[in-house]
């Protein structure tokens, strides 16, 4: 690939249409400006950006950032876009990345849709900012040890694992431990906060039983319909846990969760000594996405809100509820059995977030559901890409043939 100059950083961005897509080049028009202005070294240029199926915003996009590569999951990219080099199909964000020079990839699809493209990054020693949990949740076995082999960072994007990283580099008194990495005995533990969703203080039957429209009202962070479900399910802090485990090379008997209402801190790291740091910021994810776009340096100037510290008047810390939310269990249980654990219950919960939002079953059937199927699959050794999509395929293929079974599902309300 073509080498860029020292005033030039190349970027693709996987996911550019979502959420953390457009926040992503909100942070470039950061950076870019502070270059313009003489106040940063280097500007970003986008050379790559995918999206699923919305055609409208990717062409915009495309067409704002002067991007020569594009790529589209599902649909047709219109004629009239002008770019180099379009790629449609199942695949083509992982053509993309083949294809297209670049100095980092943001990774943003949701799902497992954007794990071909991550791992290409991977395998080329690209460094990966991470904003997709699934990747490591699915196919930690096989990426984390291939990043390890090519040299190929993986920059936290999650605010949780954004600020243990933080913690760590700020403990070890510089910027260079960057993870997949594997913690010493040093750190006792690493605890991701939740925010704890819309039902925190509900009873477990109200939390059961309740609707779509509640549980995507979530009292902090603006998301996507399928995280925000997963938050207020803390099945994502569950997601979160599985992948700080392939981040810091910890067992589960290190990583912990705690109830944080404000999301003012992200996380804390716990060391041997006694000591613990915490990492505290506005809850807005253009802060941990700036960090990992400018790593290893810091800009002078930021994209997200501003903490504004005089203002908290308080900072709430529960224990979680294991029995309204039985989704925490679940993570204990991938990272004991390993292997294609975690694509099997990615995959179930997958289809029970839909079939929630189609309000065919409860909302505490979410994590019932995903459990079924994790005892009807076992989980086998990854050894390449297909054992995990293999996986995948069978774990949504047993959740539908549950949700058809009257005897076992759907269920709408408690017994």
């Amino acid at each position: 690939m073509d080498q860029p100059s020292s005033t030039t950083r190349r970027l693709i961005i996987l996911g550019s249409t979502g959420s953390i897509g457009t926040q992503t080049l909100q942070v470039v028009n950061t950076i870019n400006t502070l270059h313009d202005n003489g106040n940063w070294p280097w500007r970003f240029q986008i050379t790559g950006l995918a999206a699923g199926s919305n055609t409208t915003l990717l062409a915009q996009q495309a067409q704002q950032y002067a991007v020569d590569s594009v790529a589209l999951n599902q649909g047709s990219i219109p004629a009239s876009l002008n770019t180099a080099r379009a790629y449609q199909g199942p695949d083509a964000a992982e053509q993309l990345v083949s294809n297209t020079p670049c100095d980092l990839v943001v990774s943003a699809i949701v799902g497992v849709a954007g794990l071909g493209a991550t791992l290409k990054a991977v395998s080329q020693g690209t460094p990966v900012a991470l904003a997709n949990k699934e990747t490591l949740v699915a196919a930690g076995e096989l990426i984390v040890p291939l990043a390890k082999q090519t040299g190929a960072h993986l920059l936290p994007v999650d605010s949780e694992h954004a600020a243990i990283w933080q913690c760590l580099a700020s403990a070890s008194g510089q910027n260079q431990l960057v993870p997949p990495c594997t913690l010493g005995n040093e750190i006792s533990r690493i605890v991701l906060t939740a925010s704890g969703g819309p039902f925190r203080t509900l009873t477990r039957d109200a939390v059961y039983n309740a609707t779509p429209a509640q549980a995507l009202n979530h009292p902090t962070w603006s998301m996507g319909a399928k995280v925000t479900i997963d938050s207020a399910s803390l099945t994502n802090k569950a997601l979160e846990i599985i992948e700080a485990h392939w981040l810091f090379g910890l067992g589960a008997d290190r990583i912990s969760a705690i109830v944080h209402p404000q999301s003012i801190v992200h996380s804390f790291v716990e060391f041997a000594d006694g000591s613990v740091i915490a990492q505290l910021g506005a809850p807005d994810m253009r802060c941990p996405i700036q960090v990992a776009l400018t790593w290893p340096q810091r800009a002078s100037q930021r994209a997200s809100n501003r903490l504004d510290l005089a203002t908290l008047n308080n900072l709430d810390f529960e224990p979680p509820d294991f029995d309204r939310f039985p989704a925490l269990n679940l993570a204990c249980r991938v990272i004991q059995c390993q292997g294609t654990s975690g694509a099997i219950f990615n995959a179930a919960n997958e289809i029970a977030v839909e079939a929630f939002l189609k309000e065919t079953i409860a909302f505490g059937y979410i994590p019932e559901l995903t459990s079924l199927v994790m005892d009807q699959i076992p989980a086998t050794p990854i050894k390449s890409l297909d054992d995990v999509l293999n996986a995948d395929r069978q774990a949504r293929a047993c959740a539908k043939d549950l949700l058809a079974c009257p005897s076992v599902g759907p269920r709408k309300t408690t017994s």
